[in-house]
């Protein structure tokens, strides 16, 4: 059984991973969305709220599962097992911020990972203009799962505030 690892920090969820999911999901058996943590973002969402989010946007997607990563993506990919780790790609930016990680991944773990090329109709969502968007009082409705935009509602109205 084939199984891909889509990681990210998903803050939030939005549309364009979702089709990076799906297009994983046609080439493996299984797909774990792997809500992981980087010290250097700046989050509005915290873990579990972040892990909540992406497991409400992948209901009703056959052989799609949510899990946390717990430290080291390349060690969870071991972990569980993982053929490949799947990345979305809007243009050549994210595949020159994410060449370099896909060869450490590789040298650690000997897991490649697999670029998939976005739908071009979602090539300019991006979590942080979705969140820059939501708190100017932009409509994400279209960018983003309506749970994950009516929790962008919250967060904004309660705080304000990234965290």
């Amino acid at each position: 059984m084939s199984l891909a690892v889509c990681p990210g920090s998903f803050d939030p969820i939005t549309l364009g991973h979702l089709d990076a999911v799906r297009r994983a999901r046609a080439m493996f058996d299984e797909v774990v969305v792997a809500v992981a943590h980087n010290p250097a973002k700046r989050y509005l969402f915290d873990a579990e709220e972040r892990l909540a989010l992406a497991r409400e946007s992948v209901t009703g997607l056959d052989g799609v599962r949510v899990e946390l990563v717990p430290g080291l993506l390349a060690q969870y990919c071991a972990d569980v097992g993982a053929t490949a780790i799947v990345k979305g790609l809007r243009g050549a930016a994210d595949f020159d911020a994410e060449h370099a990680m896909a060869l450490m991944n590789r040298h650690l773990t000997g897991v490649e990972t697999v670029f998939v090329m976005g739908d071009p109709a979602l090539a300019h969502v991006a979590s942080s203009l979705v969140k820059d968007i939501a708190q100017h009082g932009g409509d994400v409705s279209d960018l983003v799962p309506s749970a994950v935009a009516a929790a962008l509602h919250r967060a904004l109205s309660n705080s304000g505030e990234a965290r």
